[in-house]
């Protein structure tokens, strides 16, 4: 087959279980599947599926049709009309390189790494134009890792990559695929398909539904756990788990499902089988809200909306009515799944992800033989945003035939529009959005654009600290050429550069803004006579009110008449390298140290000590003991100290997290130093309080472990115990040359712990702990 490049698909349709070349055609012009290491590591006895190029989950065949499928397809389910679906780019061709395959246990789903591989290069091969790549790792993968090499050598061969961010939000830095030759696309959210549920007492709750098509009810409203079978125990029931439901007690009544650990369709097939004639699927966390085709008509609520339902259903003679529509939501908005930054692997230097694309409640065509026998379904993540990119790529390439895959991503990135935020305002962050949502119109008239091709990326790699082998000259990774700016760790002042290639004619202005930072672009004004033509320009980010260690989110925009190429930037200032915690004992002395300032004045500012009281208990065997500890407004630092009197044969520790509207967050575990004391020391706090669990393990039920606790906050006015200075408090200084302070205290409690904070300015801090 002749490309539009000039070049040839030279693919082939492999013939397998329930697979012959009948099945590819004009749209499907090649097929073939890549198990070698996964079938020889899966006995025979737990493979599910087909080994052949079939797909039998619906993942493949959801993610092809939305990036390729063809146009104006009806789609039903259960009998009903969902309407037209097309495919992003319906003209497009698709070659299908299966890797992937289910296992009877489903504890061997997936694929491995050197079938992924393989599945890659005979894509390249073949001669692919772009790859959806909808799948990724636990953890965020390495630059070097197999699977990226192989993706780093398709993009080298001119191969659009669109990649999955991953579904692990909203926590930070839960991102999967973040090489800087892919496109790594977030998932946001779409107008609502939505329901509502109207309780018997008037209340009102909308939620997500795709399967009220019509009203249901009003009918009994009920829990799970109240009409589960004899010997199933509550919590079962309540998440409707399979033969957990009474026929007798459950048939005509519209069921409150708990989410989580059972499939959210199989809590739909559950009430299904028990007669239930509605289902209201409520979340506890804040999880998404999905679209699911559930067994019988399903509304979804949010823990907000749920709390209320979740009440309601437990008193006596509750009734509910379930009604197609409501009031959507805002959209687009990220979607709480979506795996968010900062890159690990990326040192805060790449910004990741790149683009936002619809991926919740997305309806595609599907394998019959993972969805219940049906031909379409609505899916929700990630694997659903990556083919709105990799389609919108392959309709730009009809358009730009020879254009690179770094350009494509460019004129994406710089053309996206803000998402929203749950308010309705536009969002500005960037570790969730990337640039933005695509815009498809927008983007194919970018004005300029930032190319970069192999060596570029070497040279990232070799100045991220991976040996290449390549003897190509490293490069400051903010530096790679690319359509946004990211510093990880911008100490003072840093001076970033780009190259532009405008696609036409015109004279470009730059506007730049980073709250608390000075942007500087030089020159600012770039003049282009013909399209191809390239210019370089700087960068310059000088921190000057920016709070130290937190990222700052602005952006740089080149405007030319109504065209503006718009690149996010994200920077982590500093203004001091200075040690985290300085130590000292006694009631009275003093300590020196060093720090690194970035600028020519540095000043230095003690406050506190603080000693607070000391909280004193005891644990017994496997007990937990919690304290929920309020973070005052305007507190510089805080610091918990645990002390476990522990026997020998007894473990002691602590899990603790931040919680934010009351919501726990980021839980960590501490286990005791050699004298058996944990500290926990938290600079410039962001949570409303701390969690702390203490927790203790012994021998047997006769243990006892002692603890103390105590948590120290300070903030500019606290009660002092005692007196903290430091030396000098002002002083003129080599930027980046270390200078030497001293700390003094007197008058603190030398049998009990104190802090103080000694402040550099921009919340930059040293944490001074005593005793």
């Amino acid at each position: 087959m002749h490309k539009a490049d000039g070049g040839t698909f030279k693919g082939t349709c492999q013939t397998g279980d329930s697979f012959t070349a009948a099945a590819c055609n004009e749209k499907v012009i090649g097929a073939r599947y890549f198990g070698e290491g996964w079938l020889d590591a899966v006995p025979e006895s737990n493979r599910a599926g087909y080994v052949s190029p079939r797909d039998s989950q619906g993942h493949g065949t959801h993610t092809a049709s939305t990036a390729a499928g063809n146009a104006d397809v009806r789609a039903t389910a259960y009998g009903e009309d969902l309407g037209t679906v097309s495919g992003v780019a319906p003209a497009a061709t698709i070659a299908v390189y299966k890797a992937l395959w289910q296992s009877k246990d489903g504890q061997q789903d997936g694929g491995l790494t050197s079938d992924l591989v393989a599945a890659i290069d005979q894509a390249v091969a073949d001669g692919v134009d772009v790859i959806n790549y909808s799948l990724g790792a636990a953890f965020e993968s390495a630059y070097n890792d197999p699977a990226q090499v192989a993706l780093r050598n398709a993009a080298a061969a001119g191969v659009f990559v669109a990649t999955a961010a991953g579904n692990s939000g909203p926590g930070a830095s839960s991102l999967s695929n973040t090489a800087p030759w892919t496109t790594t696309v977030a998932a946001g959210t779409i107008k609502s398909h939505t329901g509502t549920v109207t309780l018997g007492n008037g209340a009102s709750h909308t939620g997500i539904s795709t399967t009220v098509h019509r009203q249901v009810g009003p009918a009994p409203l009920v829990l799970g756990s109240a009409v589960r079978v004899a010997d199933t125990v509550d919590i079962y029931a309540d998440y409707c788990m399979p033969d957990s439901l009474d026929p007798a007690r459950t048939a005509g009544k519209i069921v409150v499902c708990e989410r989580g650990v059972n499939g959210r369709a199989d809590k739909s097939v559950e009430v299904e089988r028990a007669g239930g004639i509605g289902l209201v699927l409520v979340n506890s966390g804040d999880e998404s809200t999905d679209g699911d085709l559930h067994s019988v008509p399903a509304v979804h609520l949010d823990k907000t909306e749920a709390a209320p339902v979740r009440t309601y259903a437990a008193t006596s003679g509750a009734t509910a009515t379930l009604t197609e529509g409501g009031a959507s939501g805002v959209y687009p908005q990220v979607a709480g799944f979506s795996s968010r930054g900062p890159s690990l692997v990326g040192n805060g230097d790449l910004l990741k992800p790149d683009i936002t694309a619809p991926g919740a409640t997305i309806l595609a065509a599907v394998s019959p033989d993972g969805n219940h026998g049906r031909d379409f379904d609505y899916y929700s993540g990630t694997s659903m945003a990556t083919p709105h990119i990799a389609g919108l790529a392959a309709l730009y390439l009809t358009e730009h035939p020879t254009w690179s895959p770094m350009s494509i991503k460019s004129a994406m990135m710089t053309t996206a529009t803000p998402t929203k935020t749950a308010d309705g305002k536009n969002s500005d962050d960037a570790f969730a959005q990337g640039s933005g949502e695509v815009d498809a119109r927008a983007m194919l008239r970018p004005g300029l654009v930032y190319d970069s091709g192999e060596r570029d990326w070497l040279a990232y790699l070799e100045g991220s600290g991976v040996d290449t082998g390549t003897g190509v000259k490293a490069i400051d990774p903010s530096d790679l050429n690319y359509p946004s700016i990211a510093i990880g760790d911008l100490f003072g002042k840093q001076t970033i550069t780009r190259t532009v290639t405008a696609t036409a004619a015109g004279t470009y202005r730059a506007r730049a803004s980073v709250p608390g930072v000075k942007a500087t672009v030089s020159p600012s004004v770039l003049h282009f006579s013909h399209p191809g033509q390239k210019r370089t320009f700087t960068v310059t980010l000088d921190v000057t009110t920016a709070t130290v260690g937190r990222p700052t989110t602005g952006s740089l925009t080149w405007t030319s008449g109504r065209t503006a190429a718009r690149s996010p930037i994200v920077v982590t200032p500093q203004i001091v390298r200075a040690p985290t915690e300085i130590r000292g004992s006694g009631s009275s002395g003093s300590t020196g140290f060093s720090v690194t300032p970035a600028t020519s004045t540095l000043t230095a500012t003690a406050y506190g000590p603080v000693s607070s009281s000391v909280t004193r208990g005891t644990l017994t065997q496997m007990q937990e003991i919690s304290y929920d500890t309020e973070i005052p407004s305007g507190t510089k630092a805080s610091q918990i100290t645990v002390h476990f009197d522990a026997a020998d044969d007894t473990i002691a520790g602590l899990l603790w997290g931040n919680k934010v509207d009351g919501v726990l967050q980021d839980v960590q575990v501490a286990v005791p130093d050699s004298d058996g004391t944990i500290t926990l020391t938290v600079p410039r706090p962001t949570a409303d309080a701390l969690l702390v669990s203490l927790v203790a393990m012994g021998a047997d039920s006769e243990t006892v472990t002692p603890y103390t606790y105590q948590v120290n906050h300070i903030t500019a006015d606290s009660p002092a115990t005692g007196r903290v200075a430091v030396t000098p408090e002002r002083a003129h200084v080599t930027p980046g040359k270390p200078a030497d302070l001293t700390a003094t205290w007197s008058g603190v409690p030398a049998d009990t712990r104190s802090g103080a904070w000694i402040e550099y300015g921009n919340g930059a801090g040293s944490f001074l702990t005593l005793n």
